[in-house]
């Protein structure tokens, strides 16, 4: 998975198609992602103390990886992810405008 924590991405299936997040966790054995402000569903919450009200809170679920891609930031699209090493260092670069992300 070439999708790392605080990256920007775009999502490219599903109720949020077409909308760009920041990654908030990602679960690499099950292949998820949780992004800040997307994919949200209302839970229910009792109260707990005795005057209390019950909320209602939305909160961000997690979608498959498969279903997002990392966005570049010059080009402001949706792009795949390629690899160069520089110094010695791994860096991903766009594929359609060769800039590092």
């Amino acid at each position: 998975m070439n999708i790392k924590k605080n990256d920007a991405v775009k999502i490219i299936a599903g109720k949020d198609k077409g909308k760009t997040g920041k990654v908030i966790l990602v679960d690499y054995k099950k292949g998820k992602l949780t992004i800040d402000g997307l994919n949200l569903y209302k839970k229910h919450v009792r109260p707990k103390r005795k005057g209390e009200k019950g909320q209602i809170i939305s909160t961000p679920r997690s979608i498959d990886a498969s279903n997002a891609m990392l966005a570049c930031g010059s080009c402001d699209k949706a792009v795949r992810v390629g690899y160069r090493v520089e110094n010695g260092q791994k860096q991903r670069i766009c594929k359609k405008c060769k800039a590092i992300i």
